[in-house]
């Protein structure tokens, strides 16, 4: 579906590389995760647009049939109930392009990995502490 293989430098570019209706779709995902994780960093990983805070949080990317959302393995497990609806694999779920999103569900996704990635940090940080003391 993208019009060119060129991998994109940011978020805005490789939204742009889309027709106005997808680009609506990947904006409001981005306003959610952006919502809910307002400290994570923007940056493209593995191709795709990806929010960054104390690690990889989420990844999201387009296809032709569906929009891929790359939750980690932990946010797939964690919501397994709720994304029963839709096609997941170990760290990934499909939304059909067709369909709206669902932003609610996303939105507690997000909540779930950030609150992951900075108990993961905060142990980490207190690891470190107690081995340089």
């Amino acid at each position: 579906m993208k019009k060119d293989s060129i991998i994109p430098k940011t978020i805005d570019e490789y939204v742009i590389g889309f027709p106005k209706d997808i680009q609506e779709k990947l904006e409001a995902l981005r306003a959610t995760i952006r919502k809910v994780a307002p400290d994570a960093e923007e940056i493209i990983s593995y191709g795709m647009p990806t929010f960054y805070l104390q690690g990889n949080l989420v990844h999201f990317a387009v296809f032709k049939n569906h929009i891929g959302f790359y939750p980690a393995p932990s946010g797939i497990e964690a919501f397994k109930e709720e994304l029963s609806l839709y096609k997941t694999s170990k760290g990934a779920v499909q939304f059909p392009i067709d369909k709206p999103l669902p932003l609610s569900l996303v939105s507690d996704i997000v909540k779930h990995r950030v609150k992951q990635n900075l108990e993961k940090a905060d142990a980490k940080a207190k690891a470190k502490k107690v081995k340089s003391n």
